[in-house]
């Protein structure tokens, strides 16, 4: 059964220096929370997984605590750039960034497989494309059945995925619903589960294509209302499109960035909004 704890207990035990860490969501139910209580932690060395690289991670970047991105995508959704992203690949701020970079269906395939416990999934992608001549995490191979060629993507198995969620129960089952990605794959395919959710409730009611963990996958919840700002979290907030656009001049430059992290994360207690 997944313990139920506060944010900083449950980010100081199950992240660690060094791992490869996934932090899932969709333009939705994206666990910035989390991902400042990193920051506050100063958990650093880390190898970063994700589909759509956006403000989240950028920030996690201008920290200095990453040194690899596993990703699929990069850019600040309805603005523009990610510019402390952009500062770490150009010019090593605050620290080189290596990449490994995938098609949208590329990373999926490869939480697919992970979560499947297989070293690697197939599809057909990649032709035409020189990613395959940039890392060593996509090959080919030949169909037993058909002869046919397809492309080949390593699995990927984070040491830690976390992500947030709309609620869960005193047993540590979640319940997320609305706009899902792939927070499902990534956290089957984890060694361990962090889950930040808006509330704990006695019992889980059915919501229409609602997606259940069950507490067996999980290994910690922490309730954090609104730990998705300033993405969303359908059915409890609404996403804030004015923080994304007051992002760009945040990031653009280097001492403004620095400031923002220490007032709005550093400073700020576990769970601030």
């Amino acid at each position: 059964m997944a313990d139920i704890r506060t944010l900083r207990d449950a980010v100081a035990s199950l992240v660690h220096d060094g791992d490869t860490v996934a932090m899932e969501g969709f333009t939705h139910l994206i666990p910035f929370a989390a991902a400042h209580e990193v920051i506050r932690q100063g958990i650093t060395d880390l190898t970063l997984v994700r589909m759509t690289l956006d403000v989240i991670y950028d920030q996690l970047i201008g920290a200095g605590l990453v040194r690899k991105l596993v990703f699929s995508w990069g850019g600040n959704p309805g603005v523009g750039s990610l510019h402390r992203f952009r500062d770490a690949v150009e010019n090593g701020w605050p620290r080189p960034l290596e990449l490994d970079e995938h098609s949208h269906a590329g990373m999926a395939n490869r939480y697919v497989a992970g979560a499947s416990r297989l070293p690697f999934a197939v599809l057909r992608g990649y032709r035409g494309s020189d990613i395959p001549s940039r890392t060593d995490t996509v090959s080919t191979v030949v169909c037993p059945f058909t002869g046919e060629e397809l492309a080949a993507v390593a699995a990927v198995n984070p040491d830690v995925t976390v992500i947030h969620a709309q609620r869960a129960d005193r047993h540590g089952n979640v319940q997320l619903w609305g706009l899902v990605g792939v927070q499902k794959e990534a956290a089957l395919a984890a060694d361990r589960v962090l889950v930040t959710v808006e509330e704990i409730v006695d019992e889980l009611a059915p919501v229409p294509d609602s997606v259940v963990l069950p507490s067996w996958t999980v290994d910690a919840v922490a309730v954090v209302p609104n730990g998705a700002h300033p993405s969303y979290a359908s059915g409890y907030s609404v996403r804030d499109n004015a923080f994304y656009q007051d992002w760009d001049p945040i990031a653009r430059d280097r001492e403004t960035f620095r400031r923002w992290l220490d007032e709005q994360v550093r400073k700020q207690p576990e769970g601030a909004r």
